[in-house]
């Protein structure tokens, strides 16, 4: 697919979602970023900012199927999956597929199941199938999980640990929406849901076609060296307990990539690194404490940084 076919698809899309999610195009932006690149979105966020709306909303302007699970302490890990049922019919056992089915599946709060069922989920996410009775079974293509974590209310959660929040491609947040914003949300609202508005733009194997593109798109030496040195520099900075990995450092480039070709440029600049760190890197990062007390998160230490770390000469 040639780059300006690609970014025109992928505007095409972005308007789509913004038809329910006002005034927050970065966020839509980088949400389809994650999709582009194959990876997973992690929402951490307060109740009520748009966040089932925007995973529904991008799966429809895929034409994709969506599914939505709500984490509880007593979800099984068979509950995400499916089972095998007993079909008195012909006597056999017939598999029943679990949410997790789906091109788009929305995980409500994934802090509130325990760490087993966390597991099963980030197994599908991680290998793109399940395994259940013995027999594995591949997930529909394209899959996105879009999580969810309330930052507020913690009581009877279980956290992720860092090693299952490496595994999340992106993380990104909402947050209030402005008052011309709100405005906006609560007249369209009055008579029907903005979601039903919303139209399929692409379908599915169009997508899959844009996510092939997006490894396609070439990344200078120095480019790449750039995104790795900033990778290195969280591992070396003074305000963090902990680095990203080099999985962050795969990540970060890919997200370069799809972010180039959603702007229409074939070839990632800098400032694609730059744009798009913070949301690859701030979830596999640790503050110190001494720098929360501070006041600061660590999306502000990662572009911090961005500051600190010389970038090359843009690629002509």
């Amino acid at each position: 697919m040639k780059i300006p076919e690609f970014a025109g698809h992928s505007n095409e899309i972005v308007a789509e979602v913004e038809r329910v999610i006002v005034g927050k195009r970065r966020t839509v932006e980088h949400a389809l970023m994650t999709l582009l690149c194959q990876g997973h979105l992690l929402i951490e966020d307060i109740p009520g900012v748009g966040k089932t709306t925007l995973a529904k909303a991008l799966a429809i302007s895929i034409a994709g199927d969506f599914r939505r699970l709500q984490f509880t302490p007593d979800l099984l890990p068979s509950d995400i999956t499916g089972s095998s049922v007993f079909n008195q019919k012909d006597g056999e056992f017939h598999f029943r597929p679990g949410p997790i089915f789906a091109n788009v599946v929305l995980v409500d709060e994934i802090n509130r199941a325990t760490p087993k069922t966390q597991s099963a989920l980030l197994e599908a996410m991680e290998e793109g199938q399940v395994t259940t009775d013995g027999k594995t079974r591949d997930l529909p293509k394209p899959f996105l999980v879009v999580a969810t974590q309330n930052t507020v209310e913690m009581t009877g959660t279980y956290p992720l640990p860092e090693a299952q929040l490496d595994r999340f491609f992106a993380s990104v947040h909402l947050g209030y929406p402005g008052r011309e914003e709100e405005s906006e949300i609560v007249a369209k609202q009055q008579v029907l849901h903005p979601l039903t508005e919303v139209k399929s733009v692409v379908d599915l194997d169009l997508l899959t076609l844009m996510q092939e593109t997006v490894r396609e798109v070439f990344v200078h030496d120095s480019v790449r060296d750039y995104a790795v040195d900033i990778v290195r520099a969280t591992r070396d900075s003074a305000m963090l307990a902990m680095g990203a990995s080099p999985r962050g450092s795969v990540h970060l480039m890919r997200a370069s990539q799809a972010w180039a070709a959603m702007a229409g440029s074939e070839f990632v600049r800098p400032d694609d690194v730059k744009e798009v760190a913070p949301v690859v890197l701030s979830h596999r990062v640790i503050a110190r404490v001494e720098e929360k007390a501070r006041g600061l998160n660590t999306e502000d230490i990662v572009r911090q940084i961005l500051n600190s770390v010389a970038a090359p000469v843009p690629v002509a």
